[in-house]
């Protein structure tokens, strides 16, 4: 069998992609200058979020996902980040190739909610790979590729800062149930309010006008109709 090792040498944001994109680069050795013909790969990158110190603010920004640090010894378990696949073309000894990666900025994924947290350093990621290889110097096999095949990588944050500003300038994004959102937009239509900032900036005050001393969370639905019937005629 044709001993196969992984590294991930880099990672930029992808400036042209239509959405959010990572691209890693791999790089992929097989023992003693073995032929491959080619590998249909497949790759999970996970964050190890326990491989890394944060700081006091990006405590906080944690919280939802791992608790109190005084928990942080069992809470700080493995994120799941993606699950992407790749052709290799055919190589002898060691190539080099992309690994795309779409990203998301739904703030309700768990990988989302802890990179926004971070303000700088590096990301912990595992990159875990199986998949086919096709092999041989004078035929053609099949193999797999182990298991245990990984490769860890140090993803600095700046380059998911920079993929997020790219295509979320200076902005977040918050998705909504449809109900939900039909709601909004007749909020939106009642007060003749020009954006969805100002939209979400009224309902904001509101709260803050009912709730003056110690403002509590309120279900953006609920709030939504207690809005609707003050401002009804």
């Amino acid at each position: 069998m044709t001993d196969l090792t992984f590294q991930c040498t880099g990672v930029r944001a992808d400036p042209y992609a239509a959405g959010p994109t990572l691209v890693f680069r791999l790089r992929v050795t097989a023992a003693r200058g073995a032929r491959v013909h080619a590998l249909a790969l497949r790759c999970q990158i996970r964050i190890e979020p326990a491989r890394r110190t944060y700081g006091a603010a990006e405590g906080e920004g944690l919280a939802d996902l791992f608790g109190e640090r005084s928990r942080w010894g069992s809470t700080l378990q493995p994120v799941q980040f993606a699950q992407v696949s790749v052709m290799v073309p055919g190589f002898t000894g060691e190539t080099e190739t992309d690994l795309v990666v779409p990203c998301t900025y739904d703030m309700d994924i768990g990988a989302t909610r802890y990179l926004g947290a971070l303000q700088e350093g590096e990301v912990p990621l595992l990159m875990l790979f199986s998949g086919t290889a096709f092999t041989g110097e004078g035929g053609f096999r099949v193999e797999p590729v182990p298991w245990d095949r990984e490769a860890p990588y140090r993803m600095p944050v700046a380059v998911w800062r920079e993929m997020v500003e790219q295509h979320f300038p200076g902005c977040g994004w918050l998705r909504l149930p449809r109900d939900t959102m039909d709601e909004l937009l007749a909020f939106r239509s009642r007060r003749a309010l020009g954006s969805w900032e100002a939209t979400v900036r009224a309902l904001l005050d509101a709260a803050d006008a009912e709730h003056p001393t110690a403002p509590q969370p309120v279900r953006l639905g609920a709030l939504l109709r207690r809005a609707g019937e003050r401002t009804a005629p």
